[in-house]
């Protein structure tokens, strides 16, 4: 039986947190109906979806690559860092994998394949990437409680004009990306 996983990545453009990425192997035999690109999705009907994958997917894993890694490696380097650790930490071995975008982790034991927009496209790569979106945004939601003074419930982190405004009036936290601007930029003002 061939086992395709799926791969995608949550959290590439915002400016606090890690960047999320899963691996999914689906059952044939056990199809999920309405796996879509995450973006595509409710709020509500990615935590759905995200059940129903936990639940019936052959296998699936979720990482990260911290704001750390992030910062000494680049977004790119650190999201591939991510995929990788989602695929080894699958406890199936694929005979493919399919992730989403237009590289390749360097380092993956399996075949594998890079396709854009596969999000759209690969029922395992939609999987993925709501797994990922999910994880990340539980994430964003738990720093929300930690640093109220920030809105991460609503920004999930990204380069709102709330957000900006929200640096500007209380400073960085431990949790901002350094090399992403307006941080970097603030961070370099401050010198």
């Amino acid at each position: 039986m061939s086992l395709i996983a799926g791969v995608d990545e949550a959290g590439r453009g915002p400016l606090a947190g890690a960047v999320f990425a899963a691996a999914v192997i689906l059952d044939p035999a056990c199809p999920i109906s309405g796996l879509d690109d995450s973006k595509k999705l409710s709020a509500k009907k990615r935590e759905y979806l995200s059940e129903q994958i936990k639940l019936y997917a052959l296998s699936w894993s979720i990482a990260q690559a911290s704001v750390e890694e992030i910062d000494s490696l680049n977004i790119l380097q650190a999201t591939l860092l991510a995929m990788q650790r989602a695929v080894e930490g699958l406890h199936l071995s694929p005979t493919q994998v399919l992730i989403d975008g237009n590289q390749l982790p360097k380092k993956l034991p399996y075949p594998a394949k890079a396709i854009v927009q596969g999000d759209k496209t690969v029922a395992q790569i939609s999987a993925a990437s709501i797994l990922a979106k999910v994880a990340r945004d539980d994430m964003m939601d738990r720093y929300a409680k930690q640093y109220p003074q920030f809105s991460f419930q609503k920004h999930k982190g990204y380069g709102t004009k709330q957000h900006c405004l929200e640096i500007e009036q209380f400073g960085i936290l431990t949790i901002h990306r350094k090399s992403f601007n307006p941080v970097r930029t603030r961070l370099l003002n401050q010198l």
